[in-house]
């Protein structure tokens, strides 16, 4: 996983096809151990002195170390000897005892109590990035919850809340409500991992849940498509967010660019059980013709900067340029979903980021630009009991622009934006 992710794939593309054949244990062991060094990818550097070591040697030296300092159930010896095998299989001897040597050193100063590793876990321009935007006491939790294991949050399908509840639990998971009641959060019962492999609970292949964060949840409540209209998803897969739509009762055409997650995008929807249509289709392409949809909903592709705990390879791949290639592309998909909206329509943009830039920059530029659309806030709540997916957004979720916005820092979930946008004329 780590030489897929070294080679520009990302942490979960990579891991579908590297854990198919393991057992359960050796998987869920295999992702701690990946996720964990790119978590704490600088800290281990650090410790290790890698810049005089063989190149071939930092990964097998990443994975000894952090077994060492941050995971207490595997013994020192077979984290030290494993590393050992092999950096014998890739480079020889001599760099198995140079292994070795940089190893024991660890496993001593971590049996002298070093257990953690200490020290920056991001890029330093990231964390000033967020310091200015956020201060420095809120950056700070940022990265902490960044380095901290995600949690697991699903959003019921074929099945109700009450149903997925009963039968998690009969299964031995532990469940609770997840943050402002978007979805269930499951745990492992014993506690070892906190994020279970979605196939194996039970209603995975009835379909009777979609892994989804709270964030994006309560980003399509916040859309408020009303009941019946005809909504365009153009950034469609994986498809999370057409699922929540269909269930709110919207009619959903889902449409994504990216022909290799088209089909993740369909198993989605056929194992939620929801009549959506699926097309490979380039928003910048103009799929429909100008004027002709209620609403299209622009879920845009981002830096992904408010999903770095779930995504943890992301904090190294993001630059400075990432971010500007990503906005430059928003407001041109932002600009084309715009001219597909007829008079009395909705669009709604939304992103997995935290930066300005990407977020309230481009719906203020937007704006500017095209006097026809306004903000408008979001329906009130039908009167109680409302159904779970058409509550009214809290208002702690709100921008002062009447935006939705949540952070990981203050919220508890992923962060991510969104922005309800009417044709006035």
């Amino acid at each position: 996983m780590l030489d897929a992710v070294r080679g520009g794939a990302t942490l979960q593309g990579a891991r579908a096809g590297a854990l198919a054949d393991l057992i359960e244990r050796d998987r869920r062991l295999a992702y701690e151990l990946a996720a964990g060094v790119l978590r704490r990818r600088a800290q281990l550097d650090r410790m290790l002195e890698l810049a005089t070591a063989d190149p071939r040697l930092h990964d097998v030296l990443r994975l000894g170390a952090y077994q060492l300092r941050a995971l207490a159930r595997v013994p020192a010896y077979a984290a030290v000897s494993t590393s050992v095998e092999l950096a014998r299989a890739l480079a020889g001897e001599k760099a198995a005892r140079y292994v070795n040597q940089a190893l024991r050193k660890i496993a001593r100063e971590t049996g002298s109590g070093k257990r953690e590793t200490n020290g920056a876990t991001h890029p330093s321009w990231l964390v000033a990035r967020w310091q200015r935007c956020f201060g420095a006491t809120e950056a700070a939790r940022l990265v902490v919850w960044n380095d901290t294991k995600p949690t697991f949050t699903i959003q019921p399908a074929r099945w109700s809340v009450e149903a997925l509840t009963v039968e998690l639990r009969k299964a031995g998971f532990g469940v609770e409500e997840a943050p402002y009641g978007a979805g269930l959060r499951v745990s492992s019962a014993n506690h070892v991992s906190r994020f279970p492999f979605p196939a194996h609970l039970p209603g995975y292949a009835e379909g009777g849940f979609v892994v989804q964060d709270p964030a994006h949840a309560l980003a399509c409540r916040f859309a408020a498509i009303p009941p019946g209209t005809i909504v365009y998803d153009a950034c469609a897969a994986p498809g999370g967010k057409a699922v929540a739509l269909e269930r709110g009762g919207a009619r959903v055409i889902a449409g994504d660019a990216r022909r290799e997650r088209v089909g993740r995008l369909v198993e989605t929807a056929r194992r939620a059980g929801v009549a959506i249509r699926v097309a490979v289709a380039d928003l910048l392409a103009a799929p429909f013709r100008s004027e002709a949809l209620a609403a299209v909903l622009v879920d845009a592709p981002c830096s992904a900067t408010g999903t770095m705990a779930r995504h943890p390879d992301a904090r190294w791949r993001v630059t400075p340029r990432t971010i500007a290639r990503a906005a430059a592309r928003q407001r041109a998909l932002l600009a084309a979903a715009a001219a597909l909206v007829r008079p009395g329509g909705l669009l709604v943009y939304a992103t997995c980021s935290l930066e300005p830039e990407e977020n309230s920059d481009i719906v203020t530029e937007f704006l500017a630009r095209h006097p026809q659309f306004a903000r408008v806030p979001p329906p009130p709540p039908p009167p109680p009991p409302p159904p779970p997916a058409a509550g009214a957004v809290p208002a702690a979720l709100l921008t002062p622009a009447g935006d939705f916005q949540s952070l990981p820092q203050r919220h508890g979930m992923d962060g991510a934006y969104a922005a309800r946008l009417a044709r006035v004329r």
